[in-house]
């Protein structure tokens, strides 16, 4: 009679669908922050994934697919952080610009230098442009909703909302960079919205 232990190995268990992609996309921002973006294709997510090409296809469709994919989970998170702060933060607008200034720049630390990369590349077609500016102007009318309290009647502009975003991803990127400290780009990011803000409700009282 054979001593020889039984080695076959227990069957892995299936991903879902949902822990598939999950994995997926973990995989990408890792690949993307050792490699850069430049080497973010299908192919090489299924090679670094331990899967077939076939199922990365499945999951993103083109590698346009997968950077859009890529930045709805950094809006995603971004998003849930910033509703939970809102949510329990000071109903002040210092308070909310702490809140909306923190939640930004934390959760471009989070990703490290990886979504810059992300944010670059979908600004290489049109296509790609025309996601961002709509997960953008998402973003920016929820900042008008919290802001809209201390702004006046009139509310706040297009023009500066823009003005306070380009100074989130430019504050934001610069810390990631550790050009600047993460504290230094937050409290320059609430004097920008408090600014922005009051301006607002003064340009209203005097026009």
């Amino acid at each position: 009679m054979s001593t020889r232990e039984n080695t076959s190995a227990k069957p892995r268990r299936r991903l879902t669908r949902e822990d598939r992609l999950r994995q997926l996309l973990e995989t990408a921002w890792q690949l993307v922050r050792d490699e850069g973006t430049e080497a973010l294709t299908l192919g090489r997510l299924a090679e670094q994934s331990g899967v077939t090409k076939p199922v990365v296809y499945d999951h993103f469709g083109t590698r346009s697919g997968l950077l859009v994919a890529l930045y709805q989970d950094f809006d995603a998170r971004q998003t849930q952080l910033m509703d939970a702060a809102l949510a329990v933060g000071e109903p002040t607008l210092l308070g909310k610009a702490q809140v909306i200034a923190g939640a930004y720049v934390d959760c471009v630390l989070q990703q490290g230098r990886e979504i810059p990369g992300v944010i670059a590349a979908l600004a290489s077609t049109p296509e790609l442009e025309r996601t961002k500016r709509e997960y953008e102007s998402v973003f920016l009318d929820k900042c008008r909703q919290a802001f809209q309290p201390f702004a006046g009647t009139a509310g706040l502009s297009a023009a500066s909302l823009r003005a306070m975003l380009g100074a989130a991803e430019a504050l934001s990127q610069a810390a990631a960079g550790a050009e600047i400290s993460a504290d230094q780009a937050k409290d320059e990011l609430v004097a920008v919205i408090v600014a922005m803000v009051e301006r607002s409700a003064r340009t209203l009282s005097t026009g």
